[in-house]
């Protein structure tokens, strides 16, 4: 087969409500507000791509459906989807930064081509490596009693690493919920912090010694994403393995970061680096410097995560799991026709064609907020 032509494409804006708020050390969540894209190809499937953007990381859902809607749909309706390189590369053209707006259009077009091939995903970006990965609760309600209920819950169907979101409060808090897990689990559990650049340089060394006796996995992105100086000495001044999240984004970020040894570790995510594509190239950067990688997220439904399954699930440099948590344990809901595959404290891989699993159109109807109808 030579073409699989994209005949027609829409754009919606889903909000989809969840259990708690998330406090971070750059602000709040209590929504997931996402882009849905569907693409209609002549084969007679259905692609779907998801982009998740947060307004302090990256940008907004707006700005994502703006740039699919009319920056972006140009270059797709009419263009063969098995060509999908030359379609990302066209979008990079016409629109700068938009990553989520990006991985959702690449996510659509592996969907499609996946489903019309009776392929997976993860065959079509060079075939899996594993099965399953390990995934990882992000611990972040304001309040931590309701918190420590959800991690006994976890823990009892099986999962073992939490990280939690730091600097959002005071620093004994931070502390007092450190001891708590730890007095309550001992070395059962594996325990990550992340601040999401909510520290301030002058005093992150000093800050972040007081965590060390904790035995974290790793610390995430303390000092702002910027301050790469400020990043790179705290990474040589302590012995817990640190975290480069906000810090990398592309792959021409990941290649400073591994010349100035920024981190021990890159946070790899799918609406971050653009895609899967670029995602395998900063995953690469980072094998080639000895740098350990991590399956991160942003607010995502169900359908976004089969995204970063895949991903995972392909990659030789994942081994310190994956955080796809969010529809099973923080949504209220999802838009998928079954729930996302996570038994035993693992991410299980789908194995049907596309992303594996479809979108529950009915739910999608429930949640979407906002439909943009195609210029003129």
């Amino acid at each position: 087969m030579r073409h699989i032509t994209i005949t027609d494409m829409r754009v919606r804006i889903v909000n989809v409500p969840v259990k708690a708020t998330h406090s971070h050390g750059s602000g709040d969540v209590s929504a997931i507000r996402s882009v849905v894209l569907e693409l209609v190809a002549d084969s007679g499937h259905t692609g779907w791509g998801e982009a998740s953007p947060w307004p302090v990381f990256t940008g907004t859902a707006e700005a994502s459906a703006a740039a699919l809607n009319t920056h972006l749909r140009p270059h797709v309706v009419g263009a063969n989807a098995l060509r999908r390189e030359q379609i990302m590369a066209a979008a990079d053209r016409v629109v700068v930064r938009c990553s989520e707006a990006k991985a959702a259009l690449e996510m659509a077009l592996l969907d499609v081509v996946g489903k019309t091939l009776g392929l997976s995903v993860g065959q079509l970006i060079g075939g899996r490596r594993r099965n399953s990965v390990p995934v990882s609760f992000t611990v972040a309600n304001p309040v931590f009693e309701e918190d420590m209920e959800i991690i006994a819950h976890l823990y009892g169907s099986g999962v073992r690493i939490f990280k939690l979101k730091t600097g959002f409060r005071d620093h004994r808090f931070d502390i007092m919920r450190l001891e708590k897990i730890r007095e309550t689990y001992d070395e059962g559990v594996d325990l990550r912090i992340d601040y999401n650049q909510g520290l301030k340089a002058v005093d992150a060394i000093r800050t972040l010694r007081d965590m060390e006796p904790f035995r974290l996995g790793f610390i995430e992105q303390p000092t702002p994403r910027d301050n790469l100086e400020a990043l790179a000495a705290i990474s040589a001044a302590i012995d817990t393995p640190v975290m480069a999240d906000e810090s990398v984004f592309n792959p021409r970020e990941a290649l400073v970061a591994a010349q100035m040894r920024l981190t021990d570790i890159f946070s790899l995510k799918v609406m971050k680096s653009g895609g899967i594509a670029r995602a395998q190239e900063i995953a690469a950067i980072a094998g080639a410097a000895g740098i350990g990688v991590y399956g991160g997220c942003m607010f995502e439904t169900g359908l976004a995560h089969l995204a970063g399954a895949h991903l995972v699930s392909a990659l030789p440099e994942i081994d310190l799991g994956c955080e796809f948590y969010m529809p099973t344990y923080y949504a209220k809901d999802d838009i998928l026709t079954e729930p996302f595959p996570i038994r035993n404290g693992a991410v299980h891989i789908p194995e049907d064609p596309g992303l594996g699993i479809e979108v529950d159109t009915d739910k999608l109807d429930q949640y979407t907020v906002e439909t943009l109808a195609a210029p003129a």
